[in-house]
């Protein structure tokens, strides 16, 4: 299967365009800062399961999962901030905050699926 056929990387794209869309709204002050980190944070996901799926390795493969699950991370606490700072109402931050665990979760299950075909336990090194 195609990575872009695969539920994560669809719905990681799902939140790209979310992200998009709704830093359009933050003020202007924050173009260079929190717009800009929350945009190359959300697309750094589907970037890397696609980079780490050419690569013809399942360590490659991995790893780049592994910098998905950061970058998800990384959003994750991004969306809490800009609710905090106001820039989200209390719907955008629920729904912006419940993609990124969705994702996350799927982030979670293909590295688990991928390390178990590999005979990898949970465990990270």
């Amino acid at each position: 299967m195609k990575i872009e056929e695969m539920d994560v990387f669809k719905k990681a794209h799902s939140l790209v365009l979310s992200i998009y869309k709704i830093t359009d709204t933050f003020p202007n002050s924050e173009i260079f800062g929190l717009t800009s980190q929350m945009r190359r944070a959300s697309y750094s996901i589907p970037m890397n399961l696609v980079e780490g799926n050419a690569r013809n390795s399942v360590n490659e493969y991995l790893r780049f999962i592994n910098y998905s699950v950061g970058s998800c991370a990384e959003l994750q606490y991004q969306i809490q901030l800009s609710f905090d700072l106001q820039y989200l109402n209390e719907t955008k931050h629920f729904e912006l905050k419940n993609q990124c665990e969705q994702v996350y979760k799927l982030l979670m299950g293909v590295q688990k699926k991928v390390r178990l075909r590999k005979g990898i336990s949970d465990e990270i090194d």
